[in-house]
């Protein structure tokens, strides 16, 4: 099969079109490539900062694909199948985590595109309980950005509490499919972007958003709860400081630069700081039912699989509206 391989962390991706395809074992399925949507945190595997790859490796978690083949022990599945496959690729199914709903917590877990071969390839390997249904109504394309940008926005959304006037603070993927669920839920939303990224302001508009401004500026009105998308440490006080008595700064991703001392009256007033730590099935369950009936509609841009280098380059630069995704 075709393949984009990364063979040591700070290179770029290395070119195959002889590897091995994979065979599946004990539930596990094959799956046909359709999709897989490029993520930031694919640029924190590559450049070095998420340690503990399997190398070498194919990244990608944000899987489209079609059941080929299923191995032993699989229940639920059928070939033919289009399921999507995410960022959370295995758990032990026995810890205390695991057993009480918070998977995403489980001491064991591996992780597709990190310690699981991913999606940027022909053909790729899945847990079968991993696996979701996809909505009909979404090209392969379209559904991509659904599975890691959407669920982690979904379950940084969930976690943020029910406040009306919603601050997103780095408006890529993620807080583009965010932005979405939130205004149909009642929400008003205020992007910030890079200081003086008027594209991405614009784009933030475009999607109904009722304020857009740089992340170095207060909104015209006080949040109830903030999600911080970009990996930027800064941006806890920035956001604590935007944020009513009682509000809430949700960190939304799975790497951040370290966050700078701040002083303790930014927080206090019971205003809450907290991490989101990947997701749930439950999560994936709730959020691709839901995705149809707000519709999310994902803004994407296509690349060969061959151009993952320059993929990960545009994502790495800012150049890239919404998602990007390889195909196959």
């Amino acid at each position: 099969m075709r393949a984009m391989i990364l063979d040591a962390p700070r290179q770029a991706l290395r070119w195959r079109d002889d590897a091995e395809r994979p065979r599946p074992g004990p539930g596990q399925v094959l799956l046909q490539v359709r999709a897989c949507g490029v993520c930031r945190t694919d640029l924190h595997v590559v450049d070095g900062e998420l340690s503990e790859p399997k190398l070498p490796l194919v990244p990608g978690h944000e899987i489209v694909g079609i059941v080929t083949e299923l191995g032993p022990d699989v229940a639920g599945l059928s070939r033919g199948d289009r399921v999507g496959v995410p960022w959370l690729g295995w758990t032990c199914g026995i810890c205390a985590f695991c057993r009480s709903g918070r998977e995403n917590l489980c001491d064991a877990a591996r992780f597709t595109g990190y310690q699981l071969d991913g999606g940027y390839a022909d053909w790729a390997i899945a847990d079968a309980r991993y696996c979701f249904p996809l909505p009909e109504g979404y090209s392969d394309i379209a559904a991509a950005p659904l599975l890691c940008a959407g669920l982690i926005g979904y379950r940084a959304l969930t976690l943020a509490g029910t406040g009306e006037r919603l601050g997103l603070y780095g408006f890529g993927a993620a807080a583009h499919i965010a932005a979405q669920v939130a205004r149909y839920q009642g929400r008003r939303v205020f992007a910030f972007t890079r200081p003086g990224d008027s594209t991405g302001q614009e784009f933030a508009r475009s999607l109904g958003v009722d304020w857009a401004g740089g992340s170095d500026s207060l909104p015209p009105e006080p949040l109830d709860a903030a999600l911080i998308f970009a990996p930027v440490g800064a941006l806890v006080p920035a956001a604590l400081a935007a944020t009513v008595k009682g509000g809430v700064v949700v960190c939304a991703g799975i790497h951040m630069s370290d966050v700078p001392r701040f002083p303790y009256r930014l927080l206090w007033e019971e205003r809450v700081l907290r991490s989101v730590a990947n997701l749930t099935r439950r999560d994936g369950e709730e959020f691709l039912a839901l995705a149809p009936l707000v519709p999310v509609r994902t803004t994407t841009k296509a690349y060969p699989l061959a151009q993952a280098n320059a993929a990960l380059s545009d994502l790495r630069e800012g150049r890239i509206e919404g998602a990007a995704v390889l195909v196959p």
